[in-house]
């Protein structure tokens, strides 16, 4: 079997999500859900589809950073369009300031993505409300925005954003004229545009409409003059108004909200009772410690598939010394991993760059060296501490602090028939600050 050195390359980039409606992309996806504690997806799918597929519902999806939620979001989105919805997906980081944002900005991002998709199938819907408002805007801010009058309404939305993402001042500015308006913003949202959007997508066959709002969950988290953080007060304090748009919503929010004392409050507010779907780390190790067998057969399937994507699952077994010295080799890499997806992609590309296949064991551990040194340069004794403390309850508390190990993945997230539990990453287990931790210990 010749491997296709270029194709693998591509492959196995970390920062690129698999977009499961390209026939290519579908050939490396690998479905994880038996491992992973339920059928996640599913849910979120049969939810829009079966349950209330005429009713608007709001949905919460969540995860470590990189674990591969935007992958599992564009497979929702090909599924739906399977069925016959039209799926408006975007990743916020692309429209929005995630360090500077608010409930207005997020609104606004949706009724301008989905007038682009509207506007691509020929539907042009130009609410009378937002005309007006656009004219007051540059008015307000006294600053050249160039709006024909026949402008698109995703057009508008496009240029009074970029103008703003330029000046934190302006944003500001724009902020506070448009906050007291924030319920007028959304009852033109749903009466000039989603209601309208609906009925002219099902007069041409659809079965309504889904905005995915993918990466939500890289909103900053800082402190605000309030005391909450910047999540805490866009998907808690201000969640009730992200839910009121009037189609099928999937919101990702950041995986510390469910860990907050108002995780609670977040499920009745924006969640309309249900709590959010959590992607958890793929299982390569049981909480006992031990190798767990089925994990591990899927993570080899996954690094198999981006070599050997036309290969049936079991042959690709036999193709192992193609890529590496031995299959203790690839295992080695696996169990690394910890099951993170993003994780695996990225060493296995580093090994890439290093030689061509098949990878020696002397090149793997010299990538992991790399990764454990760089992950745990940034580890103060503090957050050594919290991480001792995690391993010893296989919890993590709903405290402030907690929020670091998770979002700098410091500690992974698993699910299995007992619940969830908590593992360090174990590139950190590498270190003989941990090694003198377990030690210390186990004496």
């Amino acid at each position: 079997m010749i491997l296709d050195l270029e194709r693998f390359y591509q492959a196995c980039n970390p920062s690129k999500p698999l977009m499961i409606e390209n026939a290519a992309d579908r050939l490396y996806y690998i479905d994880f859900a038996s491992v992973r504690g339920g059928k996640i997806i599913e849910a979120l799918l049969r939810t829009i589809t079966k349950i209330s597929p005429n009713t608007p519902t709001c949905q919460l999806f969540t995860g470590h950073l990189g674990c591969g939620k935007s992958t599992e979001l564009l497979r929702l989105k090909a599924e739906l369009e399977e069925q016959q919805f039209q799926v408006v997906y975007f990743e916020s980081t692309r429209v929005l300031e995630m360090a500077d944002v608010d409930v207005t900005d997020i609104l606004l991002a949706v009724a301008g993505q989905v007038s682009e998709s509207l506007e691509a199938m020929k539907i042009n819907l130009k609410p009378r409300y937002f005309a007006k408002l656009f004219t007051e805007i540059v008015d307000f801010l006294q600053t050249p925005v160039e709006l024909g009058v026949e402008a698109e309404l995703s057009v508008g939305i496009a240029k009074i954003t970029a103008k703003t993402k330029e000046s934190p001042q302006l944003r500001r500015r724009l902020r506070d004229y448009l906050e007291p308006r924030t319920e007028n913003i959304l009852l033109s949202i749903n009466q000039e545009l989603l209601q309208r959007a609906n009925s002219e997508l099902k007069a041409r066959g659809k079965k309504g409409l889904v905005v995915i709002v993918d990466n939500l969950d890289r909103v900053a988290f800082r402190p605000l003059a309030s005391g909450r953080s910047l999540p805490e007060y866009l998907f808690i304090e201000r969640g009730e108004q992200l839910r009121k748009l009037n189609c099928h919503l999937v919101y990702t929010i950041p995986l510390s909200l469910t860990f907050s004392n108002d995780s609670a409050e977040l499920q009745h507010r924006l969640g309309g009772g249900v709590a959010p779907k959590v992607l958890p780390m793929i299982p390569v190790l049981l909480r006992t410690g031990e190798i767990y067998t089925e994990g591990i057969e899927l993570m080899r399937q996954m690094v198999l598939a981006r070599a050997f994507p036309d290969i049936l699952p079991s042959h690709r077994l036999n193709l192992i010394t193609e890529l590496f010295d031995s299959k203790e080799t690839l295992d080695r890499l696996c169990l690394i991993s910890g099951g993170h997806v993003r994780d695996l992609l990225g060493l296995l590309f580093d090994c890439l760059r290093e030689q061509d296949p098949p990878f020696d064991r002397e090149c793997l551990e010299l990538v992991i060296l790399r990764q454990r040194d760089f992950r745990s340069n940034a580890i103060d004794p503090h957050e050594w501490e919290l991480i001792f403390q995690v391993m010893q309850e296989q919890r993590v508390r709903g405290d402030i602090e907690y929020h670091t190990l998770l979002r700098s993945l410091f500690v992974f997230e698993y699910r299995d028939r007992q619940g969830a539990w908590f593992g360090v990453n174990p590139v950190l287990a590498e270190t003989q600050k941990f090694k003198s931790w377990l030690n210390e210990t186990q004496q």
